[in-house]
């Protein structure tokens, strides 16, 4: 048997896959003083017998909220002499460039616990002042005093020759083994000073958090009597070892997410839809994706909280945009009176009005109980009792001071909160140059199937996709995650003057220490998948392109991988100059190895995917029940069936409503769904 847990903002979603092809689903509330918790509650639902389990995947926004909430450890930084201040000068954009009150973020290490020591090596590796063990010694004791928990180590130029910070390393280890320590060199061998510095500042920033979380994970695991092996996933798409994690926890900032990205792109596939776009709604975000040709879109530079105001981070990211538009999100009016939905949440403590556990603001989930769009008995199949009354009281607190009816103000969150999510859409499309008509939407999250055609509608989106097990979706793409690490070195200079055979050797150094990781996580050789890319750029660019190598530079494959920048640059920017010379910045490589692939198609043999609430009577057809779509057609009488009970090739045409174990798919008029052969729905939308 394996097991995936993906921990949200609201809910914790369990998915449990055995050997012939089974698999059961569940969902518990998050538990935030102690996410463990939540996993348990999971556990116990389902009466898992962790002892008979082989693989345990996990995905958690542990990482992502501990720096947007700012809850991370007492950090400090020790850097080279006279660089202190590189990690707040930052860099010299105006990414807000109309806003008044614009001001940078705010580094998560104040200055006070940024230190200097003396020592000096060039951008070619070269010493050009010793490491100067007083000054070290200095800036530890300032540390001390501090009181820190965590440092960062990040020196000049470190990327082409780590040996001092090798040593600071070193001194502090001796000293301090209780301080959690990251050296740049470990987490990123790159250029860009301030780029490279924040990404291990934020990996010291959550090391002891994480690391606390992943002791307390293992300790629920032997508890339990698992003796299989425990993986969490990355940022990038594929899944390391708990050892890995605790040591690069960076690279889980987008762990959650990414999975639902990746089953996106497979359910994509199976149904002949190579070009998708990943729409997951949760409780407290909605996160969106372009996978195009069947491939997720990778960024080497990311920003936690955004790129106006956030803290940028130099490792390999599916991207993903994110808003706070959730079924917690909270609805409130600003200082004028304006209706605004988020990007506050209510959270799975107390949770939206209606789920009675101490919640008084009104939320886009009270929205949805209010106009019909939820079945107050038949939330999660019954498992969690929804009140109607507390959803209105709840919203009569915003449609009071607008003269509202609460009907017309759950017109208005809902309406707002799809305009923030389409917007999402459109970033992740329109602004990159992507018709998203060219793409299906593929919904997923416990919101994605209500809120999808909508969606999909303002946005001129021809086909909605809702894949089976759609509310626990996350949970699902993690068992497909390959073990995956991305490693990066630079090596800056002119192709046409630089040794070859000395990036091959390069190359072949980073493909021997990956093996090493692999095989530490329990890869076989023959299973193991290494990529060889170089990052190019036209000699004067800032930025570059990532571009495969097909054999050895030095016997032939530079011509080759040329040739091929120049058409990718065409490709990505409409034009390119051949006869420019090409600077090489940066050798990479991405190194992988197959897991065992989550089979997407197969609906035969397979049990439901989550408990089922009904009794098997021949019809789907649960009932009918008033909807509210719009506020000149009012309440419409549609027909609810359950998802459970629709045979391959049903079709219903809207409006309607689809249920299903936590979530519900809305079909507004002329929309017609029908299940494919492998159980998921797709939804032919009438676009206005």
């Amino acid at each position: 048997m394996r097991i995936a847990v993906d921990i949200g903002g609201t809910f914790t979603d369990l998915v449990a896959n055995g050997d012939e092809g089974q698999t059961r689903t569940t969902k518990a509330l998050t538990t935030p003083d102690n996410h463990v918790e939540g996993i348990r509650d999971c556990l116990a639902k389902l009466a898992v017998d962790l002892s008979a389990v082989d693989l345990f995947v996990h995905g958690s926004t542990i990482a992502i909220n501990t720096v947007v909430e700012r809850k991370g450890a007492r950090t400090g930084l020790i850097t080279t002499e006279g660089f202190r201040d590189v990690y707040e000068i930052a860099r010299g954009n105006r990414p807000d460039a109309y806003n008044v009150h614009f001001h940078k973020p705010e580094p998560l290490v104040p200055r006070d616990l940024r230190l200097e020591v003396r020592e000096r090596v060039n951008a070619r590796g070269e010493v050009l002042t010793p490491l100067d063990e007083a000054s070290l010694a200095r800036a530890v004791a300032a540390l001390e005093a501090a009181d820190v928990q965590s440092v960062a180590v990040c020196l000049l130029h470190a990327y082409a020759n780590p040996a001092h910070e090798q040593a600071v390393g070193r001194y502090l280890a001796a000293r301090h083994p209780e301080w959690a320590v990251s050296l740049s060199h470990q987490i990123v061998r790159e250029i860009r000073e301030y780029e490279r510095t924040s990404t291990t500042v934020l990996n010291a920033y959550i090391a002891p958090v994480v690391g606390r979380y992943l002791a307390s994970l293992e300790d629920l695991l032997a508890a339990s009597g698992f003796r299989g092996l425990p993986l969490i996933m990355q940022s990038n798409g594929g899944v390391m070892s708990v050892a890995t994690a605790r040591a690069v926890p960076v690279a889980m900032m987008e762990s959650g997410p990414v999975a639902g990205v990746m089953g996106a792109a497979a359910v994509g596939q199976a149904l002949g839809f190579a070009n998708v776009i990943s729409f997951d709604m949760g409780g407290t975000t909605a996160k969106t994706s372009l996978v195009r040709d069947g491939e997720l879109e990778v960024t080497t530079t990311y920003y936690i909280g955004g790129y106006a105001t956030g803290h940028p981070m130099m490792l390999p990211v599916v991207d993903i945009v994110e808003v706070g538009a959730g079924g917690g999100s909270i609805a409130w009016l600003d200082p004028v009176g304006a209706l605004k939905v988020g990007p506050r949440s209510a959270g799975a403590q107390p949770g939206p009005a209606c789920f009675g556990r101490g919640g008084t603001e009104p939320t886009v989930t009270d929205a949805n109980v209010v106009l019909g769009r939820i079945d107050p008995g038949d939330f999660l199949g019954g498992e969690l009792r929804i009140d109607r009354v507390r959803a209105e009281a709840a919203l009569a607190t915003i449609a009071g001071p607008l003269g509202m009816t609460t009907t017309e103000a759950a017109l208005g969150i809902v309406t707002i909160a799809d305009a923030s999510m389409s917007l999402a859409v459109r970033a992740v499309s329109v602004e990159r140059g992507r018709d998203p008509r060219d793409f299906a939407l593929v919904v997923s999250g416990g919101g994605g199937p209500l809120h999808g055609v909508g969606i999909a509608r303002d946005l001129g989106i021809p086909v909605v996709i809702v894949p089976q097990r759609s509310s626990v979706f996350s949970a699902v793409g993690l068992l497909s995650a390959p073990l995956r690490h991305d490693y990066v070195q630079t090596a800056l200079g002119d192709m046409a003057r630089l040794d070859l055979a000395a990036l091959d050797t390069s190359l072949d150094a980073l493909e021997a220490e990956a093996a090493r990781t692999l095989a530490s996580e329990g890869a076989r050789p023959d299973a193991m998948i290494f990529t060889r890319l170089v990052d190019l750029r036209y000699v004067g660019q800032e930025h570059t392109l990532s571009v495969p190598v097909a054999g050895r530079l030095a016997a032939g494959a530079a011509q080759a991988l040329r040739e091929r920048f120049d058409a990718l640059h065409a490709e990505r920017y409409g034009h390119n100059a051949p006869a420019e010379p090409v600077q090489v910045v940066n050798l990479r490589l991405r190194a992988q190895a197959s897991s065992a692939d989550r089979e997407w198609g197969a609906r035969d043999g397979e049990r439901l995917a989550s408990p089922n609430p009904y009794p098997q009577p021949s019809s789907p057809q649960l009932g009918t029940r008033p909807i509210v779509f719009d506020q000149q057609a009012g309440a419409v009488d549609c027909p609810v069936y359950a998802r459970e009970r629709l045979a391959v090739g049903a079709r219903v045409e809207g409006p309607a409503v689809i249920q299903e174990y936590g979530s519900a798919t809305l079909l507004h008029a002329g929309d017609v769904a029908e299940v494919s052969p492998q159980g998921h729905l797709v939804v032919t939308v009438a676009v206005p």
